[in-house]
């Protein structure tokens, strides 16, 4: 084993992301092609990591640990199609691997870069066959063997890469998961020697313009939940309401008894008690972050349970609505719907329990993503098409609670 001293600093974490980020705007349309027309996993990518990258532009601190936790929390909550959360797991897997550091020798990291491919490969335990699991096993077993040498973080990113291309070559098993796979630990290795185009950079040539390209800047998230309480605030709820839509993409003020009340969805916490700090004194501050598993209390809803579904356009809006969906989340195969966007439709508070009925198989892990978050809050309806979606939800009742409605529904869609 070799001895070496290597220090992964939060800088090269940043450039690796940012890399990664390069390399996927260079091969999306790739990944894409890999699969025929219908879903674009390379774009549900591409939009995933945009989300990801966009936190460490204004982000204070500079501990590999807090960025990777930062990123992995975009990551999650931005996730878009089956694609989008498989790699937002392999984030996850990493700031495991990092929290609590300020920096990082290469082995720490390397042992990171192993959690991420272990998480990636848990998000999908019926597709044990598949390509990307093949070759997420060889990557594995490629950066295995370079951490156990002490190599520095370069070499076992090359070796992983090199190991997973020979399972590659010599089984055949290539599609767009290990085309992403590579993709991905290629970016971040040109991330780490700085041979890469920043998205910054991209951005200020235009090249957020390209007509197929995702601007990230679209797909920026507020993965932060906030709700408090000011005691004797005589403020105007309406004005106060208008001023925190600057801070968030969800804002709720109401009046209550003796004060009022905040409900705010933000990416900048600080900025937005900071703002709250002026209308009075502070009580039951509560933040919490959406990206993790959070019990969510239900305020005021209206209904015990409502439906919630994924529509194309206003066309397939109308017909989920008369088939009994009362929530509609903007959406299609070539455009999934992300993370955030679910999540955000439930803390809404329309209703006590939802359930959430999936109308393509490419919003599956998007749908069990929101599930792990959310709990028993939500139920999952996974259908293969908007048809069966529709079937689904004809068979929907207010009159039942949110397990009986799902199984009634799993059963006649």
């Amino acid at each position: 084993m070799r001895d070496i001293k290597e220090v992964i600093t939060g800088g090269d974490f940043k450039r690796m992301v940012s890399g990664a980020y390069s390399e996927f705007l260079l091969e999306y349309e790739n990944i894409n092609a890999q699969v025929g027309a219908g879903t674009l996993p390379g774009t549900h990518i591409l939009r995933t990591i945009g989300a990801a990258v966009l936190p460490l532009a204004d982000a204070k601190d500079d501990s590999i640990g807090g960025l990777s936790r930062r990123v992995s929390t975009a990551a999650v909550f931005g996730a878009r199609g089956n694609a989008g959360v498989v790699l937002a797991q392999m984030f996850r897997g990493i700031s495991t691997g990092l929290i609590g550091k300020y920096e990082a020798t290469g082995s720490e990291f390397g042992k990171a870069f192993q959690y991420g491919i272990l998480y990636a490969q848990r998000i999908m335990p019926d597709e044990t066959d598949s390509p990307f699991i093949y070759v997420a096993k060889a990557v594995a077993k490629g950066a295995y063997r370079a951490v156990r040498d002490g190599m520095p973080i370069s070499e076992i990113l090359s070796l992983a890469i090199k190991t997973g291309e020979n399972a590659v070559e010599h089984s055949g098993q290539n599609d767009a998961g290990a085309h992403s796979m590579f993709s991905f630990l290629k970016g971040c290795l040109k991330g780490l020697d700085g041979n890469f185009v920043s998205p910054a950079v991209s951005l200020s040539l235009g090249l957020g313009a390209h007509p197929n390209m995702p601007d990230p800047r679209n797909d920026r998230v507020r993965p932060y939940c906030i709700r408090l309480r000011v005691k004797n605030s005589k403020a105007n709820v309406s004005e106060l309401e208008q001023l925190m839509k600057d801070y968030g993409s969800f804002s709720i003020v109401e009046r209550l008894s003796g004060g009022i009340e905040l409900h705010l969805h933000t990416d900048h916490v600080g900025r937005a008690i900071d703002q709250a700090l002026g209308w009075g004194p502070l009580r039951d501050v509560k933040i919490t972050n959406m990206s993790e598993s959070h019990v969510l209390p239900a305020h005021d809803a209206l209904m015990p349970v409502a439906a919630l579904a994924v529509a194309r356009d206003n066309v397939e809006a109308q017909k989920l609505q008369n088939a009994g969906a009362s929530i509609l989340v903007s959406g299609s195969e070539k455009s999934s719907p992300s993370v955030s966007e679910i999540v955000g439709a439930a803390h809404s508070d329309l209703a006590s329990s939802y359930v959430l009925v999936s109308s393509s198989p490419d919003y599956k892990l998007v749908f069990q993503q929101v599930k792990k978050l959310l709990g028993d809050r939500v139920e999952l309806v996974l259908t293969s098409s908007f048809d069966e979606a529709i079937t689904a939800l004809k068979k929907f009742s207010t009159g039942l609670s949110a397990p009986e409605n799902a199984n009634l529904m799993r059963n006649e869609s």
